[in-house]
């Protein structure tokens, strides 16, 4: 233990000398000065450190400064792994510890041996996984790929994708209206903001609709994949709306999410705003062209000319521009055929 420590503070350091003082503060605490002494001494027999200056005269005499070694110092980790490449499963790469120091290899090693274990005994995988099932199976600890540096071992030893390591998307956030449960057609509202679902979802028995969705910004994009399966839809015709902030962002983030399923732009709430003051903020996002195109085409020639005034000049309508009371008149009162 107070080798290592030893070893690990010479090849951090960033000059050629180290001081007595320095290597003693490394391992104060329960150190006998005998062993601390014996540990030096042995590193100076090695080579790795040469006495530079001074002693300490004491019975087990150090001197006061050495020179360090790094070419000594790092031959024994170089071996190791040199070693390593003969007796461990051949799929496992490990070149990048050549360039890598020592202290990342002794890290890294406890755990390439448990992933050589693994491919031992049963190869690559054959199927996908989420990464806690991988990470339990590899090393008994279900948050090392994504939460302790395992994602980032296996792409080191060339491991990573052979691994089939898949993501799974969130739960959708929803809220379901069983009067329309049997209809053969359902619809669904997405809405991009929090306190907008919260305001329509006192509507929503009124409405035809079966669902209503919180996208969550971005998030929608990945986890309407979870919409049919959470609601056991099947031989439906789902016809999906989405209403978020009129700006750059919110359009592109439903033609994002139109290019996952058909989402139809909730085109009565947009016109709605688009009657209403719009803001101004939103001068640092980024045009998406398409997304701009695709979204203009579900509106008249008057509402594409207004809307397209308003980003121009670094406007936004907020889809908190609608009240309450707005919204579910809305809803309640449009025929969404």
């Amino acid at each position: 233990m107070v080798e290592s420590i030893i070893r690990s503070l010479l090849q951090g350091a960033r000059k050629k000398t180290i001081s007595l003082s320095e290597l003693e503060r490394a391992v104060e605490g329960g150190t006998s000065y005998e062993e601390f002494a014996g540990v030096v001494n042995e590193l100076v027999k090695q080579g790795i450190l040469v006495p530079k200056s001074g002693s300490n005269h004491k019975p087990v005499a150090l001197a006061l400064s050495y020179r360090i070694i790094q070419s000594k110092l790092s031959a024994d980790h170089l071996q190791e792994i040199e070693n390593c490449h003969f007796t461990l499963h051949p799929l496992i790469k490990l070149d990048v510890y050549y360039n890598l120091p020592s202290d990342e290899w002794e890290n890294d090693l406890p755990y390439i041996e448990r992933i050589n274990t693994f491919l031992n005994q049963n190869g690559l995988p054959e199927r996908e996984a989420t990464a806690p099932e991988w990470s339990y199976a590899l090393t008994g600890d279900e948050k090392w790929i994504d939460e302790k540096g395992g994602k980032r071992l296996l792409d080191k030893v060339g491991l990573l994708k052979s691994m089939k390591i898949i993501a799974l998307p969130d739960p959708l956030m929803l809220a379901v209206n069983r009067a329309v449960w049997n209809d053969r057609t359902s619809r669904h509202l997405i809405v991009e903001n929090k306190t907008p679902f919260h305001w329509l979802l006192d509507y929503l028995r009124d409405t035809s609709f079966l669902s209503l969705i919180y996208g969550a910004g971005w998030k929608v994009t990945a986890d309407i994949l979870m919409l049919d399966k959470q609601l056991g839809l099947k031989d439906h015709e789902a016809r999906i709306y989405y209403f978020g902030d009129l700006d750059y962002e919110g359009i592109s983030i439903w033609h994002a999410l139109s290019s996952r399923r058909p989402v139809i732009p909730a085109v009565a709430f947009y016109s709605a705003l688009l009657a209403k003051p719009w803001t101004k903020g939103k001068e640092t996002q980024m045009c998406n062209a398409e997304a701009l195109t695709h979204f203009l085409s579900y509106f008249s020639p008057k509402e594409q000319e207004d809307l397209i005034r308003v980003l121009q000049n670094g406007g936004y309508y907020p889809q908190e521009g609608l009240s309450r009371s707005e919204l579910g008149d809305i809803w309640r009162n449009t025929p969404w055929n």
